[in-house]
């Protein structure tokens, strides 16, 4: 597993070794009723249904885990229900929303070329925020228009790069080759003001306080990119398992959440090519 992957594991599983704790339990006393409490209070404190999702699915494997290794003899979790819930659809720009974010961008200021380049291969390339941060100089193959991403489980795919990207990334180097760069961080593509490489933090903040500056009203994060470069290679007909392999997705189940089709489109859809709205 991936570092932040770890880390999400480990923060979730200490929620739960918390409220333990707080109730005089032991693991290894635990039965589905203080499970379902647990849950219960994941809820009165405010935590949404998906997080919450994710949370118990953690806990079923540690419980799983304490049984396989003869901690435990059962496992309380198997009859644990999680809460249910729909598919997300979250935001999406269209291609004239990101020209309005890049165009917001103030290029007098020494990070300008940078965050036009960060939304523009983003948006072209569809790379969450954590490969986008990690990514590397020597990853990069611009003349042949690839760079090589390196995605969750540490699996590697290459994504084909636009010419736009491209142009934009060359005004970023210019600018990055008059950096003090940080000893170790020569390679990567992103730095900031300090020559180390980006956060995904970093990223967060950025383009949200561009989107202010833009007046998009959506509300978006670096994964809203993400979703309108698989949103948009739909809409103009790129086959769905060329999405899901473009995306570095192991289900086609996952891609098809990411990629919804807007009520309007598939009206306009419908009127154009069903024969029974098809003029004479």
């Amino acid at each position: 597993m991936s570092g932040n992957t770890l880390d999400a594991y480990q923060r979730d599983l200490r929620k739960l070794l918390d409220y333990l704790e707080h109730e005089g339990k032991e693991v290894c006393e635990v039965q589905l009723e203080d499970l379902e409490h647990f849950s219960a209070g994941l809820h009165d404190i405010g935590i949404h249904a998906r997080s919450q999702c994710r949370i118990l699915s953690g806990v079923r494997s540690f419980f799983k885990f304490l049984q396989l290794d003869g901690y435990r003899e059962d496992d309380p979790s198997e009859l644990l229900e999680s809460p249910q819930i729909g598919d997300h659809l979250p935001e999406v720009l269209t291609p004239l929303e990101i020209d309005r974010l890049e165009a917001s961008i103030d290029l007098s200021k020494w990070e300008g070329h940078r965050n036009r380049a960060i939304i523009e291969v983003l948006f072209s390339c569809g790379l969450r925020v954590s490969e986008l941060v990690n990514l590397k100089l020597s990853n990069l193959y611009l003349d042949e228009e690839f760079i090589r991403v390196m995605g969750k489980g540490s699996k590697e795919r290459l994504v084909p790069i636009s010419q736009k990207a491209i142009k934009e990334l060359g005004f970023w180097f210019d600018d990055r080759c008059h950096m003090q760069i940080k000893p170790g961080e020569e390679d990567y593509v992103f730095l900031n003001r300090r020559g180390a490489h980006l956060t995904r933090t970093m990223i967060l903040i950025m383009i949200k306080r561009q989107a202010v500056e833009a007046g998009i009203e959506k509300t978006i994060s670096p994964h809203t990119l993400r979703h309108s470069f698989a949103t948009a290679l739909l809409e103009g007909g790129a086959d769905l398992r060329v999405i899901q392999v473009l995306l570095g997705h192991e289900s086609i189940g996952t891609t098809e959440i990411y990629t919804h089709i807007d009520t309007s489109t598939l009206r306009r859809e419908i009127l154009e090519h069903h024969p029974r709205n098809m003029r004479k």
